[in-house]
């Protein structure tokens, strides 16, 4: 199986695994509790953070959240006012303003996806936006919406869980949602940061273990998302490049297909594509050795298309001819091109190029 669905999830990287057995096979205390293996559990932890903190702006605190979508919801029912979002993002932002019942604008994006930062008019409340987007790869101007919240005195808040570790976070945010899963950690965790001087109401109750976040943390889960950013920084100019040259490859490869959303600004690790006419359906069957998707995980069961490439302006025909592809650190050259030359001639079958 060649695997190309890097922004569902990424495989777990073997030095994040290997940090983690020790804390899954034999060291089992609980990191708060007093006793000397509780307290040698929460010192893993304590390095887990600052590794994860390490990827995101100073002045601020890293909070262990049991992943993304807790800490996104979190940090837009924590807050109030007013929320300004945009079309294009994730299901855990978008359907997280529905529930919170506040006004709300859901801004709208250019046929490149992109947001114009002067769309922006706040006073007070919320600014949410991610920093790229997970099914089409464009990069939002985070720091010119930063500043516009500022200017707004509205709080902002940034989806990096895709950007996190492959590009730096603007430091004038105020909020950040990031998860271990797509950095090669392990699933079940994420994290919030949350600027020096910023308070939340509290999404959960219990022990207050985490200092606005109950609940007992995994030393395991969280030395893994540790390892996991640590490589994030050490590798963070040879995973670029190398995501660059499959980049390269894959648009070649592909002319003929039309890039869904700008090309620029983008992360190369993510090609969305569509061939008018293209029965995705029939193709992922026809390439069952390739893992790639159609649109986002999260919305996969629900028999809609993306509402990301509607919000662009494809036609519902248009957005269900499309593909997305994945890839980044363990992707090889060869199976790429594999991967490729396999939906391309899929693709011809059908008389669609």
């Amino acid at each position: 199986m060649i695997y190309l669905d890097y922004q569902a999830t990424t495989p777990l990287a073997p030095e994040a695994l290997a940090a983690m057995l020790p804390w899954l096979r034999d060291q089992h205390a609980n990191p708060h509790s007093p006793h000397r293996p509780g307290r040698a559990a929460k010192a893993a932890v304590e390095v887990a953070r600052a590794q994860v903190a390490a990827l995101l702006p100073p002045g601020g605190r890293v909070v262990f959240t049991s992943g993304a979508t807790e800490a996104l919801n979190w940090a837009i029912k924590g807050t109030q006012g007013a929320i300004v979002t945009l079309a294009t993002e994730h299901a855990a932002v978008l359907d997280t303003v529905r529930a919170s019942r506040r006004a709300a604008s859901v801004l709208g994006v250019g046929e490149d996806g992109l947001v114009a930062a002067t769309d922006v008019s706040v006073e007070g409340g919320l600014v949410a936006a991610m920093l790229f987007n997970n099914e089409i790869g464009v990069v939002q101007p985070i720091a010119e919406l930063a500043a516009r919240a500022q200017a707004g005195s509205a709080l902002m808040l940034c989806d990096a869980v895709q950007g996190y570790g492959r590009v730096a976070i603007p430091e004038h945010v105020d909020l950040v949602a990031v998860s271990a899963h797509k950095i090669y950690g392990p699933k079940g965790i994420g994290a919030l940061w949350i600027r020096d001087g910023v308070t939340l109401a509290p999404l959960l109750h219990g022990g207050d273990q985490e200092g606005g976040r109950s609940g007992t943390l995994s030393p395991a889960l969280c030395v893994g998302f540790g390892v996991a950013a640590r490589l994030m920084a050490e590798r963070w100019d040879a995973d670029a490049a190398h995501v660059e040259r499959l980049w390269a490859r894959a648009v070649e490869r592909l002319r003929g297909w039309t890039i869904n959303g700008a090309v620029e600004p983008r992360y190369r690790g993510n090609l969305n594509v569509r061939c008018d006419g293209l029965d995705v359906a029939r193709l992922m069957s026809d390439c069952r050795d390739i893992a790639f998707s159609a649109g986002s995980a999260c919305a996969s069961g629900s028999g809609r298309s993306s509402h990301v490439l509607r919000a662009l302006g494809l036609s519902e025909t248009r957005a269900r001819s499309s593909i997305r592809l994945g890839w980044g650190r363990y992707t090889t050259e060869d199976e790429l091109t594999q991967a490729l030359e396999t939906i391309a001639a899929a693709a011809r079958v059908q008389g669609v190029i």
